[in-house]
């Protein structure tokens, strides 16, 4: 274990530091804490942002008291259906969200396709409303937001993770079939060239649909780089395929 500082981040501080001390192994009297950012939850998520601290180790590692125990694991739970009691919830708290925001929106759930064997199914909350371009926002910006604070509330109110998606009159779906299509050209150039394609920063979403889209080429293989908002999807011909 290196004793250099480390940032760490949580829906609080106090998370934060618990995940920065879990990770480091050490308790709290073996480390110097600076409080970064203090997050925001926004108003109504929509801003909302996560808690940032940053961690440095006082000791060295042979010197170290026993590290504090670990945090109990998140409840899991079977993955939600549209008619699961984690539908209804999720549903009934999006309808208050959208009300509190001025708006009168029909809500209708779905099930997405995970994109690998061990991915859990996703469900999907498609609204249905007026003044829809709002609540997208630029580049799909207010609908992470509202998403983001959705999720929160949810996982906060069923005690365990709820794996769910927000979309607005199928926005996401036509932007998931227009990403299948550039993943396809993109992969066809990749063979062509011989050489990996890196495509553009895209949200965990978006980048999940890419790798949906081509885990069964049989000439390229995908892979995710880079941090953060920079994260994007290179696409990789396969040994011996170029």
């Amino acid at each position: 274990m290196s004793t250099e500082s480390k940032i760490f981040f949580g829906e609080t501080v106090d998370a934060a530091i618990a995940a920065g001390l879990a990770a480091l192994r050490l308790p709290r009297e073996a480390v110097e804490i600076e409080i970064l950012d203090e997050g925001s939850r926004g108003i109504l998520g929509i801003g909302a942002r996560m808690a940032r601290v940053r961690l440095t180790p006082l000791v060295a590692p042979e010197t170290a008291p026993a590290p504090a125990p670990a945090p109990a694991p998140t409840p899991t739970a079977p993955p939600a259906t549209p008619e699961s009691p984690a539908a209804e919830v999720a549903r009934s708290i999006l309808a208050d969200l959208l009300q509190h925001l001025g708006f009168s929106a029909e809500i209708q759930a779905r099930m997405a396709e995970p994109a690998t064997d061990e991915e859990t199914t996703t469900l999907v909350l498609d609204i249905q409303t007026a003044g829809a371009d709002t609540l997208i926002g630029p580049r799909g910006e207010t609908l992470a937001a509202l998403q983001h604070i959705l999720r929160l509330l949810v996982n906060r109110k069923m005690g365990h993770m709820v794996n769910l998606v927000v979309d607005v009159q199928g926005y996401k779906e036509r932007r998931e079939q227009s990403l299948r299509r550039l993943a396809e050209r993109m992969a066809s150039q990749a063979v062509r060239s011989g050489r990996t394609v890196y495509l553009e920063p895209m949200p965990p979403y978006e980048r999940r649909i890419i790798h949906l889209a081509l885990r069964d080429h049989p000439d390229v293989t995908t892979q995710s780089i880079g941090e953060g908002n920079r994260r994007r999807v290179t696409i990789i011909p396969r040994v011996g395929k170029e």
